[in-house]
């Protein structure tokens, strides 16, 4: 059956029809075609958005690293599962092939047990891009463990407010980590952290930077030793299908990050599928992602998407400036990367250093180029076409999220004809509904709603961890018996959507998803801060910036606040982490409001953004005379 592997317009047409009129039948066959189960389900799928409740292969019984290692032995066992290119490119590649990784993950999973962690314990991740992380992660996944990876540029409080949420009780972290000519001291922010973190009884530490560092006696072992004396063999732990496979945490509107909740059997498949198709990988393909596997993107499609199909992968730890702008194509040159996937902040920066960069290399074994992590504007789009692809090979402008774990709306490579900027179709299996203001499906084309899913796919998040009703508020609440994404989009005349933007109070900055009110919140706990608000404004190169107004306790002049814009951002830094760090701050007397005490933030928008010809309604205001006072001193 050819379902799996779709090459032309018409077959997607025909398999897309299939999976929307028999979606059970659909999954079902690619779920028994290409993976092994211990058990088969009993039900492929039950479902009520109004619980909300998803369960997909019920019933099933599987193990995923099987799925991604071990069946591969047979007849792949010495290809190049991870290719690991490591920050420093004069340090050598690392290839580690299917077989050493089964004993990799393994050895780690075997560590784990010795230390305690078993099926259903979360323990949380806080490495840089090195091959333990994946192997790390893959040896949860063997024994049963919820892994919780967070990214390795979190602060401190950050990364306690995750180990804590979701009652880690182990941390697997590193001495530090390389990033471009700055190493990084990892293991100074997880020991600050853990002064905060009362549930983690151990913490395996991996040797990257040969630094210096305190460990403490009874709670910190290094990692090497360990493996060396672990066993090779670690028998896979049954799991169910619906049995929770990791936590990711996402940034949300207001409050608490979210612990969003995979599940093991719908991920495997539809992460597997969707990296297939996507990426019309082929055997003896070598493919890249760029992202780091602390964002979903890393797990869904560095790690399990690519390894269940028996992929090589490629694993970096650097990044695209170091040791100058040409290194992601003297990576492509070198490891002759067929696909090649990566953000539309990390095009906009290599496009602005000149194609003298691109034009040393030779790219001519890419196929396929994909983007990720917001919409890609057009001269981005058209620059990454024309210069690394050559116009020979298709973008994939890919549309998902955390909460969703696989691709949702993309081109199928060679299938689907591309437009710039547009996401284009969705992916079989997908159900996408625009709707309008009053919560009616907009059925016509050319139109603009928000974008919701009305029918569920494999890899959905199942729930918020420890908060399911925040999990129903958030996504199952907008519009009755839809999963609503939280995005605007518009379709074209043909069907085509095009995402438009997050319609909440979350700013996409270089690819990552920042919640307003943590940050606003992390600003107002400087003493001298009365209240703030804060929105994105466009940038050349992260896409958006943010942009912060600050309404000061105390008004002071000029150097001053200089000295309050560095110190607000050092805060900043403390509680999320550098990614949320303003651009520009501006300090405003009074922020304009409604009579009910909310923050017109699309007044604010419009003015950090200099589009003031139009602001709108402003009768409504408490106070409209301090929209002119903020439009008189905007920076």
């Amino acid at each position: 059956m050819s379902n799996y592997h779709i090459k032309h317009l018409e077959e997607y047409y025909q398999v897309y029809r299939k999976s929307v009129r028999e979606p059970e039948n659909f999954w079902e066959e690619v779920a028994e075609e290409h993976f092994l189960w211990y058990k088969k389900w009993d039900n492929v799928l039950s479902w009520d958005f109004k619980k909300p409740e998803v369960k997909w292969f019920e019933g099933a019984k599987l193990n995923i690293t099987v799925n991604c290692i071990d069946r591969h032995l047979t007849t792949n066992a010495d290809k190049t599962a991870i290719l690991f290119e490591p920050n420093n490119p004069e340090e050598a590649a690392e290839h580690i092939t299917y077989k050493q990784l089964h004993k990799r993950v393994c050895q780690f999973a075997n560590v784990l047990k010795d230390k305690g962690v078993a099926k259903g314990d979360r323990v949380c991740i806080y490495l840089p891009m090195i091959p333990e992380l994946a192997i790390a992660t893959l040896a949860c996944a063997r024994i049963g463990a919820v892994h919780s990876v967070v990214f390795a540029g979190f602060s401190a409080t950050a990364l306690a407010t995750r180990i804590n949420d979701s009652d880690c009780k182990m941390v697997i972290t590193s001495d530090g980590s390389y990033r471009g000519a700055k190493t990084i001291d990892l293991k100074g922010i997880v020991d600050e952290a853990l002064n905060e973190c009362p549930c983690v009884d151990s913490v395996l530490v991996v040797k990257r930077i040969n630094s210096d560092i305190n460990m403490k006696a009874g709670r910190d072992e290094w990692v090497q030793p360990l493996l060396e004396n672990a066993s090779k063999d670690c028998n896979p732990e049954v799991m169910d299908a619906e049995d929770p496979l990791f936590i990711l945490y996402t940034s949300g509107s207001t409050g608490m990050p979210k612990g969003m909740v995979h599940t093991t059997a719908g991920y495997m498949v539809y992460t597997a599928y969707t990296f297939k198709n996507v990426f019309q990988y082929k055997e003896g393909d070598v493919y890249w992602c760029t992202a780091d596997i602390g964002w979903i993107t890393g797990h869904s499609y560095i790690v399990y998407g690519p390894l269940a199909n028996g992929a090589t992968t490629v694993m970096f730890e650097g990044v695209p400036s170091y040791p100058d702008f040409g290194r992601f194509w003297d990576i492509v040159e070198k490891h002759k990367v067929n696909q090649f996937y990566t953000a539309p902040t990390a095009i906009r920066a290599l496009a602005k250093e000149g194609l003298e960069v691109v034009e040393k290399y030779n790219l001519s074994s890419l196929k396929v180029l994909g983007s990720v992590g917001e919409p890609i504007n057009e001269e981005a789009w058209h620059w990454y076409n024309d210069n690394i692809g050559k116009k020979q090979s298709p973008i994939v402008d890919t549309w998902w999220q955390t909460e969703t774990g696989g691709i949702m709306i993309t081109p199928i490579p060679f299938a689907t004809p591309t437009k710039p900027t547009y996401a284009t179709l969705p992916f079989p299996g997908i159900q996408p509904a625009l709707m309008d203001e009053e919560g009616q499906e907009l059925t016509k084309n050319q139109v603009t709603g928000r974008l919701c899913i009305k029918f569920p796919w494999p890899s959905m998040a199942r729930t918020i961890w420890g908060n399911h009703q925040r999990y129903k508020d958030t996504y199952f609440s907008a519009f009755e018996n839809k999963y609503f994404t939280g995005d605007g989009a518009l379709r074209d005349e043909v069907g085509y959507y095009r995402i438009t933007g997050r319609v909440d109070d979350v700013i996409i900055v270089s690819g990552h998803n920042l919640g307003t009110a943590p940050i606003e919140d992390a600003v107002n706990e400087h003493p001298a801060v009365a209240e703030s608000a804060i929105v994105g404004f466009p940038h050349d190169i992260k896409g958006n910036a943010l942009y912060g107004y600050v309404i000061l306790k105390d008004v002071g002049e000029g150097r001053v606040h200089d000295n309050l814009r560095k110190e607000i951002n050092q805060i900043i830094t403390e509680h999320i982490g550098p990614i949320a760090k303003l651009d520009k701050i501006q300090f405003t007397k009074g922020l304009p409001k409604t009579r009910s005490g909310k923050i017109m933030r699309r007044i604010l928008r419009k003015i950090a953004s200099n589009d003031t010809s139009n602001l709108g309604d402003t009768s409504t205001l408490l106070n409209p005379e301090v929209v002119q006072d903020i439009m008189d001193n905007v920076l």
